[in-house]
């Protein structure tokens, strides 16, 4: 029986998106619930699920606009067994056809064949991000199993804890926020051509289109601060390890960033409020939107009542989104209701800009670069570390001394964290 696939819902506003990649090849066999093709669309990119055990057959190309409900895959869960299935497509095949395919960047699997991991092993590597072209498989003639990908997984894990049991001075520069993005792969030019033309893809097309509404409807202004970060670098060295050990997760800047946001906006409401036409929007609930980059575009999802959680919850709520943002499996909803945005330019290296209102909200907060300067203390030069900061806001809603002010909370609650806890 064949078992149709459908491009699934992804949101009311949704009717349509692009087949961005499929992560089989026709004639694989899956599993139910393994992702099996990638869906981009004007706000998020999803993945389809397989929706029963067999082979599959596919039924639309990468790249192709496909509507909500259609079918683009059919899977014959007639078929048993993938392995056994796979080995005999595979021994039926020429010996110099049975060559790795080239896969895209973002595979887990890299350059290493399909028919040498088991379905459950290829599952798992999906899942825990691993790259299995370096895993030397225990499993007949070699094959990678789930067993080696867990074990794997594992070891990555063990690195990266012992790593963040070194003394402070020890590691690498960790940039403020989210993980700093790996520098992105140089694309080949084809031979003969000084340009190259293609469309831009529905979430590109998307963000654009924000960015210039957001320029043409808000009478924006952006006011520049900086502070003087001693006091949260000292905090975090002086209890990142037991930090780490109690609630299992490191104790980054962001926290303290969406903290002093909280502080500023019940301190500033004014900040706290939107435009819906020509009503005025008090809001009265902290939920904070933090901007990450992921290679498809940048994406913002909101983390809930900052207000009423603490700071490792904090850090693990940003780390998931963040990791499924760039993962593709961030949901719509994720990113509606924000009231405020957190904007970190200094992941990339930037000293100072003037971050873009994310609308319908009326105020922006951007990150840069930490560095350590001189500065004057108490009739005396000191090196600090400082970080610029910058809020952009709409004029129409905010005004010059309420967005002054809202930045000053915000920069002294950071040099003096106490202030959060003490409400003052």
């Amino acid at each position: 029986m064949a078992v149709e696939v459908k491009v699934p819902s992804v949101g009311e506003s949704i009717t349509s998106g692009i087949l961005a990649s499929w992560r089989v090849k026709d004639g694989d066999y899956v599993e139910r619930d393994q992702p099996i093709f990638d869906l981009e669309t004007d706000k998020i990119t999803s993945e389809g699920l397989a929706e029963s055990n067999g082979r599959i057959s596919l039924k639309a190309e990468e790249g192709e606009e496909v509507e909500i409900g259609q079918v683009v895959a059919e899977i014959d869960d007639s078929v048993e067994s993938g392995d056994g299935d796979s080995r005999e497509r595979e021994a039926s095949q020429p010996r110099e056809s049975r060559r790795p395919e080239t896969r895209d960047e973002d595979s887990s699997e890299d350059d290493e064949p399909q028919h040498a991991l088991s379905p459950a092993a290829r599952r798992a590597a999906e899942e825990l991000n691993v790259n299995t072209s370096r895993i030397k498989g225990s499993g007949k003639d070699g094959r990678v199993t789930k067993g080696d990908v867990e074990a794997a997984a594992k070891s990555r894990e063990d690195g990266e804890k012992e790593s963040a049991s070194k003394p402070e001075d020890e590691r690498p520069a960790e940039p403020s926020g989210e993980e700093a993005p790996a520098r992105p792969a140089e694309v080949p030019a084809p031979a003969g051509r000084r340009t190259t033309r293609k469309k831009l893809s529905p979430l590109r097309r998307r963000i654009a289109e924000r960015l210039v509404a957001s320029q043409r409807d808000t009478a924006t202004l952006t006011t520049f601060n900086e502070v003087d970060l001693s006091s949260v670098k000292n905090l975090r060295g002086r209890h990142q390890d037991s930090f780490v050990d109690k609630h299992g997760i490191k104790l980054g800047f962001m926290s303290f960033f969406v903290k002093a946001t909280v502080h500023a906006l019940k301190e500033v409401p004014a900040v706290n409020a939107q435009l819906d036409g020509d009503t005025h929007v008090q809001n009265h609930f902290y939920d904070i939107s933090v901007a990450v980059s992921t290679d498809k575009g940048l994406l913002v999802p909101v983390i809930r009542d900052c207000d009423r959680i603490g700071y490792a919850e904090i850090e693990r709520r940003i780390a998931d989104v963040a990791k499924r943002a760039k993962e593709g499996k961030i949901q719509l909803e994720e990113l509606e209701g924000g009231v405020f945005t957190i904007t970190n330019g200094g992941i990339f290296g930037s000293v100072l800009s003037t971050p873009v209102i994310n609308p319908p909200q009326s105020a922006i907060l951007g990150m840069h670069s930490i560095q350590d300067r001189p500065v004057a203390l108490n009739g005396e030069i000191v090196i600090r570390p400082m970080m610029q900061l910058a809020l952009s806001y709409d004029h129409r809603l905010i005004d010059g001394r309420e967005a002054v002010t809202f930045l000053r909370k915000i920069k002294e609650a950071l040099e003096e964290p106490t202030r959060i806890l003490l409400e003052v």
